[in-house]
């Protein structure tokens, strides 16, 4: 089967071409920006690759189109498909029926931490020689890539509940079909989809919905959010973490010992390279969907001491002068607030310099501007990227005083910080996108200063 992939650089859509390529498909797509890394380990795997959306593309015949969910009616290769009425599915939908189907899927959901306990559940497996398959939203260094068909029926998928695609509004994870299901946190997010928590909250309930009762649910027993999901019916056992009569990791960020505990007392301890509470608790629950899958809980603990995190989460990108970059994806004020907590956990008094991109949908329509000063509380100094945003970062940052800097010119941004920057600091940039190459310019600005 030749297959063309819409929007085939992103993560989720890059990862779907990478496991089809496995299976023995013909592979190409299109992409607005083909840039790397993802379009190198595309071009590695076969796929060829094509900037652009011109409706040309309906020459290369196909046999189906596969249409990612950045692209929106009116993108003119969409357009041509549709008036030609050719055969086209949404990714989603396309890997549940041709990776997905008869596999043991493990479907790890939340407004935080998808990626890194999958990552961690992922490791788990396949340390413990289960040869999972796995589709993950970042890149786990332990494995270099972001999916992999495995050898063996055990896949895991962060399960993410934003939309699947212009003609399917559903939640991409109801196409998953789990049979263990992570349900990590709950928070308002995607504004630009959902209209309130309620409504974010109906999508899990679907994803209820569709587990088997000889499944598993491994659910956060903190958040009141998921206890309602489940009030609304659940027909499948469920085992809680991060609640007292539960189970929950403890452990010292100083140490870095990680303790396992269950409803009886300690179960197990090890040592690794993670910090944060929130770290701890993914943890939890990769080791509870681990255990459901066979993997024992004391070797989930040594694969942990193991485990190397991904890309973009706490990743330093380079140390200039003594000052040292971070790259992080958080963009939710919750996971801004996490990430400057376990970095301050890390580096103690050092003096940590914030540089935000506000760029998720959500974060561009203002929904969150009012929480993102006590999300930055904790840091030294914030520069905050202002280009193309609905409202005013200076503004909205107004509460942290003179330590706040908003620039709508990246170039002069990275003057900024570079000027402020000295020996012993923390520079932590945080962007889900690529922020305009910022780390390698300021690393460059620093070097020349």
């Amino acid at each position: 089967m030749h297959i063309h992939i819409l929007g085939i650089c992103g993560t989720f859509m890059g990862g779907i071409a990478q496991l089809a390529r496995a299976v023995g498909h013909r592979v190409t797509g299109c992409d607005a920006n083909v840039y790397p890394p993802m379009s190198d380990q595309l071009r590695s795997a076969g796929v060829d690759l094509i900037e652009g959306y011109g409706p040309d593309q309906l020459e290369l015949k196909p046999d189906v189109f596969v249409i990612g969910n950045a692209i929106s009616r009116g993108n003119p290769l969409l357009e041509a498909i549709l008036d030609q009425g050719l055969p086209y599915v949404s990714g989603p939908q396309w890997l549940a029926e041709n990776v997905l189907q008869g596999r043991w899927v493990l479907g790890v959901a939340g407004t935080h931490g998808k990626t890194t306990t999958s990552a961690m559940l992922a490791w788990i497996l396949a340390d413990a020689g289960m040869d999972p398959g796995f589709l993950i939203g970042g890149v786990p260094m332990n494995f270099g890539v972001s999916a992999c068909l495995g050898g063996t029926p055990f896949f895991v998928i962060e399960a993410d509940e934003y939309d699947t695609a212009f003609c399917d509004k559903r939640s991409k994870f109801v196409h998953y079909r789990p049979r263990t299901a992570v349900l990590n946190n709950l928070e308002f997010d995607h504004a630009d989809i959902f209209a309130d928590l309620a409504a974010i909250e109906t999508q899990f309930h679907h994803l209820v919905r569709t587990l088997p009762a000889s499944g598993l649910i491994v659910a956060n027993g903190a958040e009141a959010s998921l206890k309602r999901v489940l009030a609304r019916g659940c027909w499948t056992p469920v085992e809680w973490f991060n609640s007292p009569d539960g189970y929950g990791v403890g452990g010292d960020d100083a140490t870095g010992e990680l303790v396992l505990r269950g409803p009886d007392g300690e179960i197990g301890r090890t040592v690794w390279q993670l910090t944060g509470d929130h770290n701890r608790a993914n943890a939890c629950a990769a080791l509870l969907a681990a255990r459901h899958v066979g993997v024992p809980f004391d070797k989930g603990l040594e694969a942990l001491s193991r485990f190397e995190s991904v890309k973009r989460r706490l990743e330093v990108r380079g140390t200039v002068r003594g000052v040292t970059v971070y790259d992080d994806f958080a963009h939710h004020p919750t996971a801004i607030a996490t990430t400057v907590a376990g970095l301050r956990r890390r580096v103690g008094d050092a003096r940590i310099l914030a540089v935000l991109e506000p760029r998720s949908n959500t974060m561009k329509l203002g929904v969150m501007k009012s929480q993102l000063p006590a999300s930055l509380a904790e840091t030294d100094k914030v520069f905050c990227y202002a280009a193309n945003l609905g409202w005013d970062a200076g503004a909205a940052l107004a509460p942290l005083g003179a330590k706040a800097v908003v620039e709508e010119d990246l170039e002069t941004l990275v003057r900024h910080i570079a000027a402020a920057a000295q020996h012993g600091d923390h520079v932590l940039v945080m962007s889900n996108g690529g922020f305009g190459g910022i780390h390698g310019k300021l690393l460059a600005a620093l070097a020349s200063s």
